[in-house]
């Protein structure tokens, strides 16, 4: 069994799905930070400035930046209600129509009457966007919060920024737990880019399509046809009932992990081909795999379901 990032037809696209410009707190305008994004090499990114009041509730228009061999997704980065610990939910949405409802979101802090954070990532996936929760250990997220977002496609797992910024960059332990509990969910990379310090060009997503097309990349996201990286690269993965085979640039450590403390690891040098028995997660139903290279720089798959 091969995951269908691995076994459809198209490419990987690089692209940044968490980005920021003057039309919220970010430094530079929108069409630099899509000429820096293109001059680093990346295919797409969705600029997701922060949908909020004291901004406009701005749903930032990238399409005059798209040409042939570079294009953007239409988004935001949503907050509505407060988390357990009172603070506003922070919710990307990538995909957004340009005229998305504005939520009652007049600053950075909840007041009454507003949509809770759930109502709004529902409003977010009804109007056709991906939908993932963003920085669960910057944000103090619990998984009695993280379980509230049903529409969720995906956790953010690395956020560049965040990592940069206060060391708060992770987002793996509420992810595993919300797959342990059953939720099919995707895993993504992010920068977060503000460019007002070092968080950009950290963590991507590499997606799998057969277009470079803004409606190709949404349709891939949304089947997690994709991996997360800070780097190294994913070329194949094969799964059968004894062993994972893995393709992929060179490596020094290669892990698959699954619920609970299940995990188990192979560290070389220069591996691009590594094959893993799987007799410890015979009753696990799901695993991922993490690769790591020479410099400490990971990638992540999504989960591949057992069944």
């Amino acid at each position: 069994m091969r995951p269908t990032a691995f076994s459809r037809p198209g490419r990987f696209y690089r692209g940044n799905l968490h980005t920021h410009s003057t039309f919220s707190d970010g430094a530079l305008d929108a069409a630099e930070v899509c000429r820096r994004y293109r001059a680093e090499g990346y295919d797409f990114i969705a600029l997701t400035d922060h949908f909020i009041g004291m901004y406009d509730y701005p749903v930032t228009d990238t399409r005059a930046m798209r040409d042939e061999g570079f294009t953007t997704l239409l988004g935001a980065e949503l907050h509505s209600g407060a988390m357990g610990n009172g603070e506003l939910w922070h919710l990307l949405a990538v995909g957004l129509p340009l005229d998305f409802a504005p939520s009652h979101t007049p600053s950075f802090q909840p007041v009454d009457c507003q949509e809770s954070g759930p109502e709004l990532a529902a409003r977010a996936r009804q109007a056709g966007a991906f939908v993932a929760i963003a920085h669960p250990q910057w944000s103090g997220l619990t998984l009695d919060d993280a379980r509230t977002i049903e529409a969720a496609h995906a956790v953010e797992i690395y956020n560049h920024g965040c990592a940069m910024g206060c060391d708060r960059g992770d987002g793996m332990a509420i992810a595993d737990l919300l797959l342990t509990e059953g939720r099919r969910l995707s895993l993504i990379a992010t920068d977060d880019a503000h460019f007002t310090e070092p968080d950009h060009f950290g963590g991507w997503v590499e997606v799998k399509a057969e277009a470079n097309t803004p409606e190709r990349l949404l349709e891939a996201l949304k089947r997690g046809d994709f991996y997360a990286t800070q780097g190294p690269r994913f070329e194949d993965i094969v799964v059968d009932d004894e062993a994972v085979e893995i393709a992929s640039s060179a490596v020094c450590t290669v892990i698959v992990q699954a619920s609970g403390t299940a995990a188990s690891a192979i560290h070389g040098h220069s591996m691009t081909r590594t094959r893993l028995p799987l007799a410890r997660f015979a009753r696990r139903d799901w695993i991922r795999v993490t690769l790591i290279d020479a410099a400490g720089r990971r990638a992540w798959s999504n989960p591949i379901w057992r069944e």
